[in-house]
């Protein structure tokens, strides 16, 4: 039986789309952990090829083929060549990939010590046209304490949870762990899933005497990503889900 090829006919409106792809695939992928070598996660992924006018449309479900010959590898060490796999595939100059994926870290907490998890919302995005470009980023929860608020109270300071978004990229090897860590550096406290009192006391104290603006944390992360020669460029923004507020406060630097 023959079955017309739709999205191979031809185009005459002389339009080309920037991007059309999958949007919204849900599938497991394999990345690096530093601690333990690899982790296991289940990423959502958004990836796009480059249309030509002449080209009425694309062809979805290969997307999906490629990609499942590289899901089980560490797929950022893959992404230049499942991306170069895509072109080719689909006769496209360009094509990307966005992938969000949580990814877990075991956190002790600072006075009993008990160890849980915390889980970490992450990012790859990819292109590939004449050159590979990437990017990885990491979206960290953390607690602020209003410097302002402190110097005008007598008895305390509102605090809140925020979170601090790094995206980088680089010529040399970053680690996710990396990133996260330099946020929760430069957090008034880091966050921790499990907590007994003795610990809930520590962090409280901690985040009183290291009070922080969004804008201190988006500058002095700065200053440490401008210091790191395998850093071509970033994204840092900071955003407090304020507690006497009925709006955000928010932060963004930007070298790219």
């Amino acid at each position: 039986m023959s079955i017309p090829d739709i999205q191979s006919q031809p185009d005459t409106r002389k339009i080309t789309i920037d991007k059309v792809g999958v949007k919204g695939i849900r599938y497991p992928i394999v990345v690096q952990d530093r601690e333990n070598g690899i982790q296991h996660s289940v990423a959502d992924l958004d990836i796009y090829v480059e249309l030509p006018h002449q080209r009425r449309g694309t062809h979805m479900s290969r997307f999906l083929e490629v990609l499942d010959r590289y899901h089980t590898e560490v797929f950022i060490d893959k992404l230049d060549s499942f991306l170069n796999e895509l072109k080719s595939t689909l006769k496209a100059d360009t094509a990307y990939i966005d992938i969000s994926f949580p990814f877990f870290i075991k956190k002790q907490a600072p006075v009993s010590k008990v160890v849980s998890l915390l889980g970490y919302d992450c990012f790859f995005n990819a292109s590939y046209n004449n050159n590979f470009e990437l990017w990885i980023g990491v979206k960290v929860p953390v607690t602020t304490l209003c410097p302002c608020s402190k110097a005008i109270s007598v008895s305390g300071a509102h605090n809140q949870r925020s979170e601090i978004f790094i995206k980088v990229r680089y010529r040399e090897f970053v680690w996710l762990e990396e990133l996260i860590q330099l946020a929760e550096e430069h957090s008034s406290c880091e966050i921790f899933p499990l907590l007994k009192r003795s610990d809930e006391k520590f962090v409280t104290d901690k985040a009183y005497s290291n009070p922080k603006f969004v804008e201190d944390i988006v500058r002095e992360i700065t200053m440490e990503l401008n210091k790191d020669k395998r850093i071509t460029g970033f994204y840092v923004e900071a955003e407090n889900f304020e507690s006497i507020h009925a709006h955000n406060a928010y932060a963004l630097i930007s070298r790219i």
